[in-house]
């Protein structure tokens, strides 16, 4: 089982000042109206868990790649990569307000080129939401020579991607590399000839469910 790297705490960075601002709203309430207070309390617990990022552990098989969030899987089927410009094996896990919504890389990997686009917010489990949605695609190499991309889709009320990858940074399966905020989803297109492991309507977890089985051949 791999163990990614893992270098914040358990709730995201990216919540520390939504939860700081939820929580410091709930105690000066506390102090003015405790009744009043219970509203904020229950939003701070709300952000306390919409933020919370526990580490994850993984499998080590070599062709296996790796839930990049948590979600429900909504697509498995032929579709055509826009990023890579060839025929792929389309995976789509999307999240709503309740998992956690950290992003992982889905393989170990080189960054070959991360691009955003500047888009719409349609509800994240609406097909169309793949190409009209503010995205953001990190294109990776695998060490076999595989290519796999990585897409974070806005959703209805997220309204910010965050990715840290890098053209020319290498990635290992399960690490951290994107959070994108309030509602999602991620797409991830595989080379043709690899075997699904999912199917639609799975529950997934980011780095502990298998999507899928790169093929033993480059195509």
């Amino acid at each position: 089982m791999i163990k990614p790297h893992y270098p914040h705490p358990l709730i995201a960075r990216e919540g520390w000042p939504f939860l700081a601002a939820s929580v410091a709203l709930a105690l000066v309430a506390s102090f003015w109206s405790p009744g009043w207070s219970v509203p904020l309390w229950v939003i701070a617990l709300f952000v306390l868990q919409f933020f919370r990022d526990p580490p994850r552990t993984g499998s080590s098989e070599l062709r296996a790649v790796l839930a990049p969030a948590d979600g429900r899987i909504v697509v498995v089927q032929e579709a055509w990569d826009p990023y890579a410009q060839r025929n792929a094996l389309k995976i789509s896990v999307f999240m709503n307000v309740f998992n956690v919504h950290s992003n992982r890389s889905p393989v170990d990997g080189e960054v070959l080129g991360v691009e955003y686009f500047a888009g719409k917010f349609f509800n994240a489990a609406l097909d169309k939401a793949s190409l009209e949605n503010e995205r953001n695609a990190m294109v990776l190499r695998t060490p076999a020579g595989h290519i796999v991309t990585a897409v974070q889709v806005a959703g209805l009320v997220a309204k910010r991607i965050l990715c840290y990858a890098k053209t020319g940074d290498i990635l290992s399966r399960g690490q951290r590399y994107g959070f994108i905020r309030f509602g999602s989803r991620v797409d991830v297109y595989l080379p043709p000839g690899s075997r699904p492991r999912v199917a639609i309507g799975d529950k997934v977890s980011a780095t502990t469910t298998v999507l899928a089985d790169l093929p033993e051949a480059i195509s």
